[in-house]
Order: structure tokens, then C-alpha cells, then sequence
């Protein structure tokens, strides 16, 4: 394996429109799942060419996501078998960068053209694009995750119509932390849950990538929000975003579904979802309207049981475990409902972007990282070490780089920075 030199990752050597022969990539490999600062290693890879309505992004910097996490892992299911066709994973599901070169078909973008990139794609052949959803197509894979060409390299591979204009008033790494949190949680509550003022909203793992913005969202709109956090430290980041209060998770960790309890120690499971529950009416003045869950198996029983009758338990994800276990008379008898949800299309990414420019929406950033740090990135995640979102710098020099107009830029997580 031929040895990268990554002092000069700043460097492509051509111009716009033209590629290299290689760029450097963070690469995973089969044979080397597991950890992810092992899993993940730097190597010179061949660059492709954009297909018909495709484009080539120079990318400038990328975020870091949970889902390039399990493909380090290999679990829950290792990524090489959504596309087998490649013996390496590039990862990546957030970026910003220029357009640089775009293939047959593309005329909306041309290179120099300055953009972020939404993670959907779907093959414009599928019926679903073009009427119900394209979260709905056959074909439907998240880029930088269930595709490789991700956004840890000197340049990605997407769909023209994964682009997005990158916001005037944020740097490359800002620009590159939000996409796939973002789009989701509002896809999640504007659209799944249709949030709207006064709704009351429970929401888990309140200062990772996800929650930031569900809490923002709820204050944009005029809802109540409580976040569920595993430190003081990060319940004091939810009242910076604007909750109207926080509580530990270490204070009720009883209520976390392990799986195979005996009927004794459900019962004493059970109890402290129901103090959690009186928590969270304290907070909000009643039982939450909505419930944003992602966390899954540990948690998804006590979403169930305290969200309000009629009320909406919306989930995008299942970190602690997909395998759901709850009483579901809490469920049919209260007329609860159950939503699934994933990812966003791109008229949502469109609205939900909109809001960013405007600055009334902003990227939480807790740290941003050279091209090096890819690997450490990813762990620091996998250990819950970090709050809101981490980002790489791959073509920008610094941190502070790529702001052209005025406006409020991140908001950085250390609480009071």
C-alpha cells in the first residue's frame, strides 16, 4: 500500500474540470472491520469520472456522522454488502466543497460553484422520484454509507441532484457538519409530526448531532422542548439552543430497556419510566405531544408509555439496539402512533437549507479536525465523548475559511464559548 503524504491533502494539482489520476482517501476494508481508529486508514485511490448527471465535489471539509460508525464496526451489517461491487468503503455523509468537474446531462451546476451535498440518492429511473417520494424508490441508499465515494477524500462522487448551495454566512467546516442530522430531524418534525406552536416535545439524546436541531427546530416554531442528556454539561448546551429544560438519564438509569429481564425486574424497570415521566410533565406542564427517538431499544418502551394519547413517537434510528421490545396496550388503548422515519428528500433538504442562510437555523460544532483525524473522530463518537457535531477539514487550510458574507455562524458547543 503505497504511502500518502498528508501534509498535502490541500493540493489536488489540477484545475477545475480536470481530475487526478489518485486522491487520498480514508478507507475501510472489510478484513479490517472493527474499531474505528484501527478500521479506518488513509490510501491513495483511483479517481473516478462522473457518469451521466453526476458530479465530481472537491471537497473542502466533511462531517462526521454516526453512521459511518457501524460501518467501522461491520455491525450492524457490514456496508459492503449494499455495494459489493467495491472491495473499499469511502465514507462520508456530510460535505462542502466546489463543484469540479460534472458529466453528461448536468446544467444547473458548473465547476467553481460553491455547494453542500444532501446524503439521498435514488435512481431517476424508479416511478417513486417522480410523485410519491424518493425515500420511497427502490433504489434508495444513502451516499457516503450504503454507497461508497463519501466525503473522506480529496473528492466525492454524487447525484446532481444531491447538490445544495453552500450558505454565504458559514466557513467550509460549519457548512460541512449540519446535512445529515439537520435534514432529518426536519423531515422528522415538520413533516412526519407536522410541529407545530405549543406542541410538547420529548426529545432524546438532546445535545448529539440529532437532538441540536430538534431543539432548535422546536424553538423556531414555538413548541416546548425537554432534552434527555447523559451530563449536566450537555443539559446546559440544550438551554443555550433554547429547551425549556433538561434531565440527566443518570438519574433514572433503571427506565433503560436491557432485554431479557426477568418479570420482577420489569416491574422495577417500569417504575422508573413512570418517575421519568412525572419528570418530564414537570418540565413541560403535561405529557409531550411528541417523542424524537433514535436511541431505540433502551429507550423506546418509555417513549411509548409517556407520550401523550393521540401523541406521535417519531424514530429515525436505533443505537442502543433495533430489536423493540415494549407493552404495546400503552400503544393501541391510548391511540398512539408510531412513525418511522429516514433521512430527507431533497425539497425538504432545499426548505430545511433555507433556513440555515437565513441564520435561523445554526450548525452546533463541537470540534473541528484535520484530515487525520478521521479515525479518532469516529471513536471519540462511538464513545460518546462528543457534543453536537464534528467536522474534517480535507481542502480548506484552516478552520475559519470559506465565509463570504455576513450572518451568525455555529454555535460552538462548549457551553458559554
Amino acid at each position: 500500500m503505497a504511502q500518502v503524504d498528508l501534509t498535502n491533502v490541500t493540493d489536488v494539482g489540477v484545475e477545475p474540470g480536470t481530475l487526478p489520476e489518485t486522491m487520498a482517501a480514508w478507507v475501510i476494508r472489510q478484513e479490517r472491520e472493527g474499531q474505528p481508529r484501527d478500521a479506518f486508514q488513509v490510501e491513495q485511490i483511483e479517481v473516478p469520472e462522473p457518469g451521466p448527471f453526476e458530479v465530481m465535489v472537491r471537497v473542502m471539509a466533511a462531517g462526521v456522522n454516526y453512521n459511518n460508525v457501524w460501518a467501522a464496526l461491520g455491525k450492524p451489517v457490514s456496508v459492503f454488502r449494499y455495494h459489493p461491487e467495491e472491495d473499499h468503503h469511502i465514507g462520508g455523509s456530510d460535505a462542502s466543497g466546489y463543484v469540479w468537474k460534472v458529466g453528461e446531462g448536468v446544467t444547473r451546476w458548473k465547476p467553481g460553484d460553491e455547494v453542500i451535498i444532501h446524503c439521498n440518492q435514488a435512481s431517476y429511473e424508479d416511478v417513486e422520484v417522480h410523485g410519491l417520494d424518493p425515500m420511497a424508490a427502490p433504489s434508495q441508499k444513502i451516499w457516503g454509507y450504503e454507497t461508497s465515494w463519501g466525503s473522506f477524500a480529496q473528492f466525492t462522487k454524487v447525484q446532481e441532484q444531491q447538490l445544495l448551495e453552500k450558505p454565504a454566512n458559514l466557513t467550509w467546516d460549519e457548512a460541512a457538519s449540519y446535512g445529515l442530522t439537520y435534514f432529518t430531524a426536519y423531515r422528522m418534525l415538520i413533516d412526519q409530526c407536522k410541529l407545530q406552536a405549543g406542541h410538547k416535545v420529548l426529545i432524546w439524546g438532546a445535545a448529539g448531532g440529532l437532538g441540536v436541531f430538534a431543539i432548535q427546530l422546536c424553538k423556531l416554531t414555538g413548541a416546548h422542548c425537554v432534552g434527555v442528556v447523559s451530563s449536566d454539561e450537555k443539559g446546559e448546551l440544550c438551554m443555550e439552543l433554547g429547551a425549556d429544560g433538561y434531565i440527566n438519564r443518570n438519574e433514572f438509569a433503571g427506565m433503560m430497556r436491557r432485554g431479557g429481564e426477568t418479570d420482577e425486574e420489569e416491574k422495577e424497570r417500569f417504575a422508573e419510566s413512570r418517575r421519568f415521566g412525572k419528570a418530564v410533565k414537570e418540565i413541560l406542564g403535561d405529557s409531550p405531544d411528541i417523542v424524537f427517538e433514535h436511541v431505540g431499544q433502551a429507550t423506546f418502551p418509555t417513549s411509548v408509555f409517556v407520550v401523550k394519547p393521540f401523541g406521535k413517537v417519531v424514530i429515525c434510528a436505533g443505537t442502543t439496539g433495533f430489536n423493540l421490545d415494549f407493552d404495546v396496550r400503552y400503544l393501541w388503548m391510548r391511540q398512539k402512533q408510531i412513525i418511522g422515519s429516514h433521512f430527507a428528500n431533497a425539497w425538504e433538504c432545499h426548505k430545511a437549507n433555507e433556513l440555515m442562510a437565513a441564520g435561523q437555523i445554526r450548525p452546533v460544532l463541537w470540534r473541528t479536525m484535520g484530515f487525520d483525524g478521521v479515525g479518532e473522530a469516529h471513536q471519540l463518537m462511538l464513545e460518546n465523548k462528543h457534543l453536537g457535531k464534528i467536522a474534517i477539514l480535507v481542502g480548506a487550510e484552516s478552520e475559519g475559511l470559506g465565509k463570504t458574507a455576513e450572518g451568525p455562524g455555529a454555535i460552538r458547543a462548549e457551553v458559554g464559548a
